[in-house]
């Protein structure tokens, strides 16, 4: 009890300092949110007419393109958000301070979960920035409160796989330029599923790709609980996705920590 106690308080410690340091230096966050708020200005208002015209994958009564889109480029405020994480460990890794950290008597566990709950809470708010964008744009969601707590728990779940992936990432990289590229297929990747357009009608290559790929059920569920269409089985798959992300993400994070210095 007293070593999770300890580990519990040491994790706190590297959460406030994880959180202190992005207040300090915000200019990554505000990158990470701007570029999707910069998608959703420019797929609603420059391509939205033609690209609107004939989806099926709008509620009841709606013709509005936005509604359709909302939730993809929300789901990229959780991919985009990968970069902070990713970049923030390798810092730390190349700076020599997580060599510092192992001399010091606190749990090794604990720098890695205070950069992933600190990513996970800007991550979140970067969401909630977008959503607030979104809902300034005409963005009409129809969702209960039960529906609205599934879908930011669903976000959140992914979020949290996302973040220890991208920890796993930054340290792996070599640099902070590698740290930053490595993430960036994750951030584009809903683009090559339902978030923009719908996967029927793509070219059935790409369509095969498009509903099989983890982003796509992820999309289709936040679109159906916000939005009242059918969901089908893309819950439980979109689910599945987030806890093998979480899973895996986790464990090879934890690996790479241990693996540093023994290179």
């Amino acid at each position: 009890m007293a070593t999770m106690s300890y580990a519990a308080r040491d994790s706190r410690t590297m959460l406030r300092r994880n959180l202190k340091k992005a207040l300090r230096y915000p200019s990554l966050t505000l990158t990470v949110v701007i570029m999707p708020i910069m998608m959703l200005l420019l797929f609603n208002y420059v391509f939205g007419r033609a690209l609107g015209t004939g989806i099926s994958g709008l509620p009841t009564g709606s013709g509005e393109y936005i509604d359709y889109l909302a939730p993809g480029i929300i789901l990229m405020a959780a991919t985009s958000g990968a970069l902070t994480s990713a970049i923030s460990v390798c810092v730390d890794k190349t700076e020599g301070i997580v060599n510092r950290f192992r001399t010091m008597p606190i749990s090794p566990a604990s720098f890695l979960t205070g950069h992933v709950v600190g990513g996970v809470i800007q991550t979140m708010t970067s969401i909630a920035l977008v959503i607030g964008v979104a809902l300034l744009m005409g963005f009409r969601p129809s969702a209960t409160p039960v529906e609205w707590v599934a879908a930011i728990g669903l976000l959140a779940l992914l979020t949290l796989g996302l973040t220890w992936l991208s920890a796993g990432i930054g340290l792996i990289a070599k640099n902070v330029e590698s740290a930053s590229n490595i993430p960036m297929p994750l951030t584009f990747l809903p683009f090559l599923g339902s978030a923009i357009v719908p996967t029927d009608s793509m070219p059935t290559g790409l369509r095969w790709f498009a509903e099989y790929q983890p982003f796509t059920p992820i999309i289709e569920t936040l679109r159906g609980l916000w939005l009242g269409t059918g969901i089908g089985s893309s819950a439980i798959i979109g689910l599945a996705w987030c806890v093998g992300l979480s899973l895996v993400g986790y464990v090879w994070a934890r690996r790479a920590f241990r693996t540093i210095g023994k290179r």
